[in-house]
């Protein structure tokens, strides 16, 4: 871990005293606040965690500091589970500031992770993220998945897609999140944004009322198990663009991913289920932006593999042929997709990040080599 750092920050009268790390995390433009029994609270800054110059937390402090941030219900979840995501709010006269937390036991103590979401969305090149997403975010029905592991910029992106749509459409987007992350603004559209525990008691019912509230666009955040993704699916069938979120680290394995959700019977019936219903999915990971781009306040930047649905595409997953899935995407560039290579390569020409960052991320390093002297490596055929 990196070198302590200053936190001169100090909590306003009649406010929790926990704001004072969380001001402290948006005084320095940090991404995340740690804080552990034993430990220093610690901040995240472009990627790099360090200490803050405080006393170590002992487990009374914790307590101290988060029981005061817990609703009754919300600590009786914690009691029960182990952990909590909720979110907090930080005011500064008529702004806010959200941080997305998750507060949990370890070790019979509690830990917390909190993660800081912007207060504005960012467009597409605000993000760096490439125009095609504004096509795919205007299907008029289907599933749009963003796989990802955790921290990569999954709900950034799908709010960035859905402000796009808000900015043209005038549709009706319902969101059902846990919790509520980035606080949309009416444009052209109806936005009603939903919180699990708050405005709704579960994911289940929230999604039961969605599909009866004349949605165009469902957002039903994290698909963690059969039965969110068999009522996504249910929701795309019946007519509305939903768009879900699934942890998976290529647009490929997203696939086995989600018939991982289900037993091997039922496989066949979901792969014709996903041929027909499945739009996109959009992988991505976020890397650190070049020392130039970080001085200017952008200090990560997403590398992204989009695979759209297309005859070839539908074949493969209808026929079980999912390694050749990664051709498919290869090829398809001029419909719209791309693989991590072909993104990498563009962030590199665009300076939005180091040649040797995109080297150590790379799924082939003489695939990108080629790449960007201009080569392109020919593949086998996959049909």
């Amino acid at each position: 871990m990196a070198t302590a750092i200053d936190a001169p920050v100090e909590s306003l009268p009649n406010e929790p005293e926990a704001n004072k790390l969380f001001r402290m995390v948006m005084q320095c433009k940090g991404s995340d606040l740690h804080m552990k029994v034993g430990m220093p609270p610690a901040v995240r800054l472009a990627g790099v965690l360090r200490y803050m110059q405080l006393p170590v937390l002992s487990a009374a402090d914790m307590e101290r500091l988060m029981y005061p941030l817990l609703s009754a219900r919300q600590r009786g979840i914690l009691e029960e589970t182990g952990g909590i995501d909720y979110a907090h709010i930080v005011y500064d006269g008529d702004n806010e500031t959200r941080f997305r937390v998750n507060l949990f036991k370890q070790r019979s103590r509690l830990s917390l992770v909190a993660r800081r979401v912007n207060n504005s969305i960012p467009n597409f090149e605000g993000l760096g993220l490439p125009e095609v997403l504004g096509e795919i975010a205007g299907y008029d029905q289907g599933i749009v998945i963003l796989a990802g592991v955790t921290g990569s910029g999954k709900s950034t992106t799908i709010a960035s897609m859905l402000q796009y749509v808000n900015e043209r459409e005038r549709y009706h987007i319902v969101t059902i999140e846990d919790p509520i992350e980035y606080t949309f603004k009416d444009a052209k559209s109806i936005i009603n944004q939903r919180e699990v525990g708050i405005d709704v008691c579960d994911w289940d019912t929230a999604l039961k009322h969605a599909v009866r509230q004349d949605p165009d666009i469902i957002l039903v955040g994290e698909m963690r198990d059969r039965d969110t993704f068999s009522a996504a699916l249910h929701a795309a069938e019946t007519g509305h663009l939903v768009f879900g979120t699934i942890h998976a680290s290529s647009a490929p394995s997203t696939i086995s991913r989600i018939l991982d959700l289900f037993p091997r019977d039922m496989h066949s019936a979901m792969r014709q289920n996903l041929a027909f219903n499945l739009k996109a999915i959009v992988a991505q990971k976020l890397l650190p932006t070049t020392k130039e781009r970080a001085a200017k306040g952008q200090t990560r930047v997403p590398t992204c593999e989009i695979m759209r649905m297309n005859p070839t595409v539908r074949k493969l997953i209808l026929n079980e042929e999912d390694t050749k899935l990664a051709d498919a995407i290869r090829i398809g560039k001029d419909e719209g997709m791309m693989d991590f290579t072909e993104s990498l390569r563009r962030l590199v020409v665009g300076e939005f990040i180091e040649r040797q960052t995109a080297f150590e991320v790379a799924p082939s390093a003489e695939a990108l080599k080629m790449s960007l002297k201009g080569i392109t490596i020919n593949q086998p055929g996959i049909l």
